[in-house]
């Protein structure tokens, strides 16, 4: 009998990180405070270094959602959560560097943007921030 990971050439070696929760406030703060951003047209995206006395699991990635009201009522807020989220769970685990915290936070237009450009601006804001890893062109597509 066969298993996927059995047949799937490296998997024994390659890891792929999971997504985990910044639940805490100060976290926020301290991401926010490196000023280590970039913004594009559906997201902002922000990124610090993982501090030595962090809570951190090994494979994982710690990612924050943010929206504000200013973008819109509960409704628009959490769907451009949702939306976030879904790119990020896509996209972080293989392409982010698993050494930094992130933070995104939703825009005005994060709601309507299409989704394939959603995920365009986070690659775009990964690169930016020096947070990418790996050939961006053979990855998201």
């Amino acid at each position: 009998m066969t298993t996927a990971e059995a047949t799937t050439p490296d998997s024994a070696n390659h890891v792929i990180p999971l997504i985990a929760r910044l639940p805490k406030r100060r976290d926020f703060l301290r991401i926010a405070a490196a000023k280590r951003r970039w913004a594009a047209p559906g997201l902002v995206l922000q990124t610090a270094p993982i501090p030595d006395d962090a809570e951190k699991q090994t494979g994982t990635i710690r990612v924050g959602f943010t929206a504000t009201r200013k973008i819109g009522n509960a409704v628009v807020r959490n769907r451009a959560r949702r939306r976030l989220r879904a790119a990020v769970r896509e996209i972080i685990p293989t392409r982010a560097r698993p050494d930094l915290d992130y933070v995104l936070i939703a825009r005005a237009a994060t709601g309507a943007r299409d989704y394939s450009a959603l995920r365009d601006d986070l690659v775009t804001a990964l690169k930016r921030c020096d947070a990418l890893v790996g050939d961006e062109e053979n990855q998201i597509r």
